[in-house]
């Protein structure tokens, strides 16, 4: 990153504190262990004789350390005054975060009715016309051959099947 976007950064209003985001991670962890542990109790957590752990014996208790370990960092962020004076991210970087992110979620969605090679062509194409400043036609001839290699790798050599589309159904893959 360069000094300049550094600095317009420091003069972006705060979004998010890292006590606040500290917090959030810790809650949203605490939870996915109580899916881990209630689904480990579920398959059962004791040790049998002869056979060994039961099925929910080691997610158990990794669920159990990933729970106590969460719920000892969100008491911290509470208890850390100074955290909460700290910025986490600032919205114009968070901006930056979406403006990457969005597209990709986009893609994401669209690849599944146009196959991830038409998907990940105009992907690449656009990213390298937007963010990149390259011109189109050059963006949308990298995307191409990008996904032309990929093909080739995937599909050709390792017969591995990926997601295909209409283009592809119409060409016999």
């Amino acid at each position: 990153m360069s000094t300049h976007e550094s600095d317009s950064d420091d003069n972006s209003p705060r979004l998010l504190s890292v006590r606040g985001m500290e917090m959030a991670v810790a809650l949203v962890l605490i939870g996915v262990a109580g899916v881990v542990i209630s689904d480990s109790l579920r398959l059962g957590v004791r040790w049998r004789p002869i056979e060994g752990p039961a099925a929910g014996y080691f997610p158990f208790y990794i669920g159990l350390i990933l729970a106590i370990s969460s719920a000892v960092t969100l008491i911290r962020a509470v208890v850390d005054k100074p955290a909460a004076g700290q910025t986490f991210v600032t919205r114009q970087a968070f901006g930056r975060v979406m403006a990457v992110l969005l597209p990709l979620i986009l893609y994401i969605v669209v690849l599944n009715f146009v196959g991830i090679y038409v998907a990940s062509a105009v992907y690449v194409a656009l990213f390298m016309w937007h963010f990149g400043k390259y011109p189109i036609a050059k963006g949308a001839a990298i995307g191409v051959g990008i996904s032309l290699a990929l093909f080739m790798m995937f599909e050709i050599w390792f017969l591995v099947p990926l997601p295909k589309g209409p283009l592809e159904e119409m060409l016999g893959f």
